[in-house]
């Protein structure tokens, strides 16, 4: 292929309305007289959240108030295509291919609450709705708007393993299936829409990438069709420097290296998936972050290497909604591979582990994990270690969900002296209390963690004590 490949996301925002769909359209048709593109969609912003309701009502046996949900994401994709496409005529195959679906999700609802049972298959069968609804509402606007589009369903394109709710990509085989079923497609100028969050294992069973997850897939398909860059259209400027909604004068970062972006994503920047600069790293893909209702904004840029700042600190990140697990007692001290059994136990279950913390005497291990994964991790924790509980050898095994976790986030933090006193001195001036205390090894990041309460005020003291605001405004000069 002669054009270069260029994959670009839309988020739920993005694409939320008609209005939204057109102008995410628009920008696909300026980008494809350029080069190949391959757009990547999110459901209709909060559809997943209605979906995965859907699926517990049914799982509760409340199979009318599944249906009612439906009923009324038929109803928002129906208006939304009438928005879009004038004529019936036109509309009707699309209508029939969003039917499809609909009576798919119906199907599932139905048998779900018939045996008051929602498996790890099920509830990624019913989640997926929404991107699969979404894709022919923006490939017929991408056709509308003067670019010829096709939707295409994940499930043809991205392998994963078969860990239902958080499925791994297996690259090769996903490289092997995007080649031979978009490389046609952009030779002849068709621009392919291709539903985000979802893939399929190499059986052909539907798996879901995780929440947020179509990010992730935006940056997988990148990596499968060597494509020069990953744009991710969101309703931000960019990454900032922290939450706007915490931190007024939080600014946009122009560029950014992906062990930063990375480590802003993994401690709850929501402009980014966990996972998603993954499969880019290696072929030093640059990943853009920009607004889809600002498409003029130039965003920023995600690169293997990233641009100082000349301060060392270059963002601030908070995550809420986890908890602190504490597994202890003083008789652990003498209890062998405490810490192995603990992390081998966490594993099974895929939680992933925030922070962790020990305490010199091995009285107490503390670790974060999402409080979505707490529960099930402390029950199989208990059930680990049930005969140590049972001989008082582990005291207890204790949570604390009133907590968060705020990250310092720089690539350079490393070669400047005194960021982490002046982090904990700024801190303890405004009174913010500290529960635990990690640096990551990379000594791109200090992370800490605070009471709930306590986050802007933690938030707002550390983005004015390393001069953020001002900082990143100079950024491009730097």
């Amino acid at each position: 292929m002669k054009k270069r490949i260029q994959v670009m996301k839309f988020g739920g925002t993005s694409v939320g309305d008609a209005s939204c769909i057109a102008r995410a359209a628009q920008i696909v048709v300026d980008a494809a007289k350029e080069c190949c593109c391959v757009a990547v969609v999110s459901a209709m912003s909060g559809a997943t959240n209605r979906l995965i309701k859907a699926a517990h009502n049914a799982q509760a046996g409340n199979a009318s108030a599944a249906a009612v949900i439906l009923e009324a994401l038929w109803k928002q994709h129906e208006s939304a295509l009438a928005g879009l496409i004038p004529g019936e005529k036109h509309r009707k195959p699309i209508l029939e291919r969003m039917k499809a679906v609909l009576d798919e999700g119906r199907r599932l609802c139905d048998g779900t609450a018939l045996l008051r049972e929602l498996t790890p298959r099920a509830l990624d069968a019913i989640s997926s709705l929404g991107e699969r609804l979404c894709a022919p509402l923006v490939a017929a606007a991408v056709n509308k708007a003067g670019a010829t589009s096709e939707a295409i369903e994940a499930t043809e394109l991205i392998v994963t393993d078969a860990f239902h709710g958080s499925a791994e990509p297996q690259m090769e085989a996903t490289r092997s299936k995007s080649h031979a079923r978009l490389r046609p497609l952009l030779e002849k100028g068709i621009v392919p829409v291709v539903t985000g969050f979802i893939g399929a294992t190499a059986e052909g069973q539907l798996t879901t990438l995780g929440r947020g997850g179509s990010d992730f897939s935006a940056t997988i398909l990148g990596a499968a069709l060597d494509a020069v860059e990953v744009i991710i259209w969101t309703d931000v400027d960019g990454v900032l420097t922290a939450d706007p909604r915490l931190v007024p004068d939080a600014r946009t970062i122009t560029e950014i290296s992906y062990r930063e972006a990375a480590e802003l994503a993994y401690f709850g920047a929501k402009v980014l998936h966990p996972k998603t600069l993954n499969p880019v790293v290696q072929a030093a893909i640059p990943v853009w972050i920009r607004n889809s209702f600002a498409p003029e904004r130039p965003g920023t840029k995600i690169t293997p290497r990233g641009r100082s700042n000349g301060g060392g600190v270059k963002a601030l990140t908070a995550v809420r909604d986890v908890t602190l697990i504490s597994v202890g007692g003083p008789g652990i001290v003498g209890l062998p591979d405490v810490l192995g059994r603990t992390f081998s136990t966490i594993a099974e279950v895929r939680a992933s582990v925030l922070m962790i913390s020990q305490s010199s005497s091995q009285n107490d291990i503390c670790f974060i994990v999402s409080t979505a994964d707490a529960q099930r991790t402390v029950e199989a924790l208990r059930k680990e270690f049930a005969q140590d509980l049972a001989h008082h050898s582990v005291e207890h095994i204790t949570t604390n969900p009133h907590i968060a976790v705020v990250a310092v986030v720089g690539e350079n933090m490393r070669g400047i002296p005194g960021i982490a006193g002046k982090t904990f001195s700024a801190l303890g001036r405004d009174g913010v209390n500290i529960i635990a205390i990690a640096q990551g090894s990379s000594e791109s990041n200090i992370s800490f963690v605070i009471e709930e309460k306590a986050v802007r005020t933690a938030l707002l003291t550390t983005h004015r004590e390393f001069g953020l605001g001002a900082l990143s405004n100079h950024q491009s000069k730097t």
